[in-house]
């Protein structure tokens, strides 16, 4: 049975990360999508609601009984190891994304050796999107009902609501 990883602070979930997370059902027997706890990132959700909002927009898929996801906190190399996966996915959008993303490879090739790296693109559709796009357009006002599961958009409609500002 093959198992992969697909790490991330999911900061929010976007319609790319579930791309992500389709594509790689096609190519192992099990994904965990495992959402980082401490990634040393100041993030706009809190764990909790990061880890919610997958669970929810997973379940909603027909590919559900092969995705599970998970909570975790330390080297993605450890979980790698602890799960026995066989591959750790990484997303790539851009060329720019590659030399950083290529690095964490090499590291984790060094602290996992039987867990290989595998690196997939999102749909064509969702190449320009990224959590910090999406962040940015929710909080000056823009839709992003498009962008990410509806959890997540009803979430920054209440969160901004409360906080965000207004269109004048």
């Amino acid at each position: 049975m093959s198992r992969a990883v697909y790490p991330g602070t999911f900061d929010p979930v976007t319609n790319g990360h579930m791309s992500l997370i389709e594509r790689a059902t096609h190519l192992f027997d099990e994904v965990v999508v495992a959402v980082s706890m401490n990634s040393g990132k100041d993030t706009f959700f809190d764990f909790q609601e990061r880890l919610q909002f997958l669970e929810k927009a997973v379940k909603k898929k027909a590919y559900n009984h092969t995705v599970t996801v998970v909570g975790f906190e330390g080297l993605l190399a450890d979980l790698a190891k602890e799960l026995k996966a066989t591959a750790i996915i990484r997303g790539l959008r851009a060329v720019s994304d590659f030399e950083y993303e290529f690095q964490m490879a090499l590291m984790n090739r060094k602290l996992a050796r039987e867990t290989e790296t595998v690196f997939l693109m999102p749909a064509l559709s969702w190449v320009y999107l990224s959590s910090t796009i999406v962040k940015d357009v929710a909080i000056n006002g823009g839709d992003i009902s498009d962008l990410v599961p509806p959890e997540v958009k009803k979430a920054f409609d209440k969160r901004l609501g409360r906080t965000g500002r207004k269109r004048r």
